[in-house]
């Protein structure tokens, strides 16, 4: 390898935020999609079409309107595969306070943004770039920090220390975010008829949903913040490729700033942000434990070429050692099971080795 070619390979590793800053004013051909595969221009940031996700507000949940929000919720999973979550109860404070600092990591020197560098997926904190930049064959515009939020007291030692209140901040949101997520378990729960609120439940019934449900309060949390500086040239490239999440729950924290689509009816559709709000995503888990009901729906992230992006998606599921598998409750004679039993190591070893684009690791658990 050339030294020049060796540079540029290493310059590509330090992420998109370094190319940026030194002022490249094209996208380099590492960074560059078929065309195919492409932003069609149709679809753009500035063009059409957009689209308003399902809202639910989840404040309604708790009154008179519960079975018409759980309806709502129940048509959101099948039909989009995500919704919008208003009046959540996660105070303003903690979210603005996220946004902010996390921006703050991004614009900390490379030198110490680096100090967090690994292709080692199963450590508690982890910087990178692109998607999957040890499998990669062409490069995403975007830079990520990964932190592992559970046991928080064996992970937090490892979380940044710089910006100084990074930790404070990133401890309040995970901590919010997962009180969140088990209500919506809940909620999810009884939208499918697993957790029916009803005078008529058996103590064996309590008993199986309390278990659900405490398996989830010990599961897993991923917090994944999303940085995307401008982009000389978006219409080549891509913030983040056409993919389904993992887990069970994504809950998304967007900026004001437009860039992820929603694969809905075959088009690419651009969400638009409501401040304040979270877009909620179905998981792979999900969609395996509802037994096909609920749909992983493939999502994407365009760029732009004149401000920067900041996301951060809190990734929910069961324990990392957890079987995952269609509820027995939702089987019988006429709604087979349709997915084989899975686990987190077998996605790692998926991930590992092949392409974890598109929605592939979930066509592998499928029984034919």
């Amino acid at each position: 390898m050339s030294p020049a070619l060796a540079k540029s390979v290493e310059d590509y590793h330090k992420g998109v935020k370094y190319l940026h800053e030194s002022g490249i004013q094209r996208v380099p051909k590492k960074y560059i999609f078929p065309i195919s595969e492409r932003p069609n221009s149709s679809y753009t940031i500035n063009g059409k079409p957009k689209m308003s996700l399902p809202i639910i507000d989840f404040s309604q949940l708790h009154g008179p309107n519960r079975a018409q929000v759980l309806d709502s919720l129940s048509y959101a999973c099948e039909n989009y595969g995500f919704f919008q979550l208003v009046n959540h109860g996660i105070p303003e404070e903690v979210i603005r306070s996220m946004v902010d600092v996390g921006g703050k990591f991004f614009d900390l020197p490379l030198v110490e943004r680096e100090k967090y560098m690994t292709t080692d997926m199963t450590t508690p904190v982890r910087y990178g770039t692109s998607f999957n930049q040890t499998n990669d064959g062409v490069f995403c515009w975007r830079d990520f920090l990964k932190l592992v939020c559970e046991p928080l007291h064996d992970v937090l030692p490892h979380w940044p220390s710089s910006p100084s209140e990074f930790r404070e901040m990133a401890i309040a949101y995970s901590k919010e975010t997962k009180i969140l997520f088990i209500k919506l378990v809940e909620a999810i729960l009884e939208s499918l008829g697993i957790n029916v609120t009803t005078k008529n439940k058996t103590q064996q019934q309590n008993d199986d949903v309390e278990e659900i449900l405490k398996e989830f309060e010990d599961g897993s949390q991923l917090m994944a913040i999303n940085f995307y500086p401008p982009c000389p040239n978006p219409n080549l490239t891509l913030g983040m490729p056409p993919h389904s999440d993992y887990g069970f729950l994504t809950l998304l924290l967007q900026d004001e700033v437009e860039g992820l689509q929603v694969k809905f009816n075959g088009d690419w559709v651009t969400i638009q942000p409501i401040p304040g709000s979270f877009v909620v995503n179905v998981g792979d888990h999900l969609e395996i434990f509802s037994n096909g009901k609920y749909k992983s729906v493939l999502h994407r992230v365009l760029v732009n070429s004149l401000k920067s992006r900041i996301s951060v998606a809190s990734l929910h599921s069961l324990p990392f050692n957890s079987i995952i598998k269609p509820s027995p409750k939702l089987i019988s004679e006429k709604n087979p099971k349709l997915y084989k039993d899975t686990n987190f190591a077998a996605f790692l070893e998926y991930i590992k080795s092949c392409d974890s684009t598109n929605k592939s690791f979930l066509e592998t658990r499928k029984l034919t």
